[in-house]
């Protein structure tokens, strides 16, 4: 099957996680920039990171499935486990807002991050490892940031048992990392040319 469906289903939770996430935002009771600040200032914060963090999802998604227009049932599990995982931010981003970045919460958040990053990682080598997934690993390479990252969340999650606000640092700079536009599939799709869906029914020569 194409992946136009899956990708169709996956942007729809991405929009419902975001809409969840911003309609979970505490709205000021008065109309000051100090009741904004007060009520409503960690939780712009937080949910400003999750979103950036849904959207380099959804960017990297896209180009993953730019270099697999055909799918099968291994894909698909993958692409759901990766879902599950990004469907928890906004509860975890609650939490953290909600007790003002706490040891647990943080704790939790980091692994949220660390889980999501490796369904995705679950979800590229099961692409890789298909028939026509040569493109996907010539494509992706040594994929340094990828390998960085969880090390990152690690790390973050290490941190807020010392203090929480200390580890929030590591999940920003993840983000930051993943913020630099990622250029490999455009120069390999420029490199190689348009692929056909005929092209995935191929054998994989590795």
């Amino acid at each position: 099957m194409t992946s136009s469906r899956l990708e169709a289903f996956s942007d729809g939770v991405l929009a419902i996680i975001i809409t969840v996430m911003v309609l979970g935002l505490a709205v000021p009771k008065g109309a000051s920039w100090t009741d904004l600040v007060h009520t409503s200032g960690l939780g712009l914060l937080t949910y400003v990171l999750s979103f950036v963090y849904i959207g380099i999802y959804w960017n990297n998604h896209h180009h993953l499935f730019q270099l697999r227009p055909v799918v099968d049932g291994a894909v698909l599990w993958a692409n759901l486990h990766l879902l599950l995982w990004l469907s928890l931010y906004p509860f975890t981003t609650a939490w953290l807002t909600q007790t003002r970045v706490a040891e647990v919460p943080t704790v939790v958040y980091g692994l949220n991050l660390l889980g999501a990053a490796i369904a995705y990682m679950v979800l590229q080598q099961t692409i890789a490892h298909r028939p026509g997934g040569a493109r996907i690993r010539a494509a992706f390479g040594r994929d340094l940031k990828g390998v960085i990252s969880p090390i990152l969340y690690l790390i973050g999650i290490g941190l807020a048992f010392v203090q929480p606000w200390i580890g929030l640092v590591p999940f920003v700079a993840v983000a930051v990392i993943w913020l630099v536009p990622d250029r490999r599939v455009e120069r390999y799709l420029n490199a190689q040319g348009p692929l056909g869906e005929a092209a995935d029914d191929e054998e994989d020569p590795a």
